[in-house]
């Protein structure tokens, strides 16, 4: 990291910025960052670190040693033998050289108008950003205090400005270049720049460019690219789950669901709709001449170096294409049980089928209730290499490592069946299949169940119990059923409540009712019950994050010889209650009295029909 720079001349300058010099940003008025030039320090720098008790002189002779047989920096060598922090090397570097040292950045003291015409990959390669400028004095954080050269070129950029460097780890500075970068790219200023007329609107059917370049550091000055861009970095900045852009009348509507509810982000002019539209089809490589058509494509981005895909769906509309992305952060996406909100109880059940050596675990719930990400978690954790997992999928959302993953082309005939058979043919011990839709998968996976292969699967039903049913409809036979199916986990997803602003509620007596409690219930006694208020973490929701309401039905002997007599799922359901399990509604009162969500959301989202 602490390389010495090859310096520029003046003329790297201009591939740094997108205009001139004499067009940089002017200095924000009553910006200041008041600072008193440190002293030298003259001594090496193992024994500044010593002095500063970070090490001894026993470390420091090792890493003189290995710089004698490897070369490399004490420094750096200090770190890679865990004897020092970064932090302390960068103490300490700053004593040697004078320079000023900060352990963090105040974000919202950043004055992006500093990096208008800046490139995020100059920043980034050179470790370098303008911070505050007072006056003729610009503070600029950088980590690599031996990098003079974008020194150089920023006092040349800035009219000759006097550059004052902030050393900060690289970790820091990484973090308040994406924050940069990312203000810089709001959606909302874009619309605002265009309705303005601040650039003519550009052609935007052109060649897409390199997938794996971050959008934050796109440098093409079309106000519709910039557009699409900005949504989509803001869309990833805050985790949104899908981003609509939809058609009105007289303007053009981009929508973003978090957390299951939509809101609305930005409005623009109607006469953007045609180029928006087109620049998000050649995104998703679809085509932007066919307009009467619904089509479907996938979008890969990188949002301040984070992998996002998106499932991108169009349909015509009576004003025009309607546009929904859904986006699926491989690196925000923890796949682990524990995570996921279930009870203890919960995890420990799962776990112990998903080590079975055969039959079929299914999960249930509508779609977006993080089924698919349930069944990935239960994967990894028996994923080694030992066993052989193979997966049908429709699209494969999550590249697993370590795992065959397939997706079904129903264009070319190859559908969950088809898979399912030829994947029966590829030894596998652990079968994953995205959906049973039809009957014939359906019969496929009973029999790799019974022929000693475990499957997961998901199907569409209510609640666990109705699955049976369902199935049965579907014309599989009852007593395969009770032979092949190990576990039904029903799953729903609930908003959480946000930690900064919720306050204490009482539950009234209608509210006890509907989640099946009384005042003398034991967990009620102790329970910590909160209501939702909105503060500006949440954006005023009251709610931060999602959670999962789950009901887990392991049959027993009884519910086998229900489901052989083909039973109604209300007397299944009651058997199972009678035997255990804690249906959704039932699953949400405990995370309620847990003080982890609210009546009026678990109310929202579990199942209320309750059988007699």
């Amino acid at each position: 990291m602490m390389q010495a720079h090859v310096e520029q001349d003046d003329s790297a300058v201009t591939q740094i910025l997108q205009l001139p010099p004499h067009e940089a940003a002017l200095p924000r008025d009553g910006s200041s960052l008041v600072t008193v030039q440190p002293s030298v320090d003259p001594r090496l720098l193992g024994e500044i670190l010593m002095s500063r008790g970070a090490c001894g002189q026993d470390a420091v002779d090792m890493a003189l040693k290995v710089q004698e047989e490897r070369g490399g920096l004490i420094g750096d060598l200090l770190i890679q033998h865990n004897v020092i922090s970064r932090m302390q090397l960068v103490q300490a570097l700053g004593s040697q050289l004078g320079i000023h040292v900060q352990e963090t950045v105040d974000e919202a003291a950043i004055d992006v108008s500093l990096v208008a015409h800046l490139s995020m990959t100059w920043a980034k390669e050179n470790e370098v950003l303008p911070y505050v400028k007072n006056g003729r004095i610009l503070h600029v954080l950088i980590a690599n205090p031996m990098a003079t050269g974008p020194i150089d070129d920023l006092r040349v950029v800035f009219d000759g400005a006097q550059v004052e460097p902030i050393l900060v780890t690289p970790d820091v500075l990484n973090h308040a270049i994406n924050h940069a970068f990312d203000r810089r790219a709001r959606a909302d200023q874009v619309v605002d720049d265009m309705e303005k007329g601040e650039a003519g609107v550009a052609d935007v059917a052109m060649e897409l460019e390199d997938a794996a370049k971050d959008i934050l550091d796109e440098d093409d000055e079309a106000p519709i690219i910039r557009l699409v861009n900005s949504v989509l970095n803001q869309a990833a900045k805050e985790k949104v789950s899908d981003v609509h852009i939809e058609p009105m009348e007289k303007y053009v509507l981009v929508r973003f669901r978090k957390d299951g509810v939509l809101r609305e982000v930005v409005r623009t002019s109607k006469k953007f709709q045609a180029s928006i539209t087109s620049r998000v089809k050649i995104m998703g490589n679809l085509n932007i001449a066919e307009k009467r058509l619904p089509q479907d494509g996938r979008i890969r981005i990188k949002v301040a170096g984070r992998d996002i895909d998106l499932r991108l769906s169009t349909i015509p509309t009576a004003h025009g294409e309607r546009i929904v992305m859904r986006l699926l952060d491989k690196g925000s996406t923890t796949l682990d049980l524990k995570t996921l909100g279930m009870r203890p109880d919960v995890v420990e059940a799962i776990d112990g089928l998903v080590h079975r050596p055969n039959g079929i675990l299914l999960c249930t719930g509508p779609t977006g209730s993080g089924k698919t990400t349930t069944l990935y978690s239960a994967l990894m954790s028996i994923n080694n290499p030992d066993i052989n997992i193979l997966t049908i999928e429709d699209p494969v959302e999550y590249q697993l490592e370590g795992i065959g993953q397939m997706q079904v082309n129903p264009k070319i005939e190859f559908t969950f069946a088809r898979g399912l058979r030829a994947t029966l043919r590829q030894d596998p011990d652990v079968v994953l299949v995205g959906e049973i839709r039809d009957l014939e998968t359906a019969e496929i996976a009973v029999q790799a169940a019974l022929t000693g292969h475990l499957v997961l699967s998901t199907v569409h039903t209510n609640d666990a119990s109705s699955t049976y049913t369902r199935l049965i409809d579907m014309g599989v036979e009852p007593f395969l059923l009770s032979s092949s199916i190990i576990g039904i986990l029903a799953q729903r997803l609930c908003r959480r409540l946000c930690n900064d602003c919720k306050v204490p509620h009482i539950l009234t007596d209608l509210e006890l009712e509907q989640l099946g409690l009384t005042r003398d219930d034991p967990e009620l006694q102790q329970a910590k019950v909160f209501g939702a208020k909105g503060c500006p973490q949440c954006g005023m929701s009251g709610y931060a994050g999602r959670m999962g309401l789950h009901e887990l039905l392991t049959p027993t002997e009884e519910i086998k010889r229900l489901v052989v007599q083909k039973l109604d799922a209300g007397a299944i359901k009651r058997a199972a209650v009678a035997m255990g399990m804690r249906t959704l509604l039932a699953d949400g009162a405990y995370k309620i009295m847990q003080g982890r969500t609210t009546v009026e959301e678990v109310m929202r989202i579990a199942n209320q029909d309750q059988e007699d």
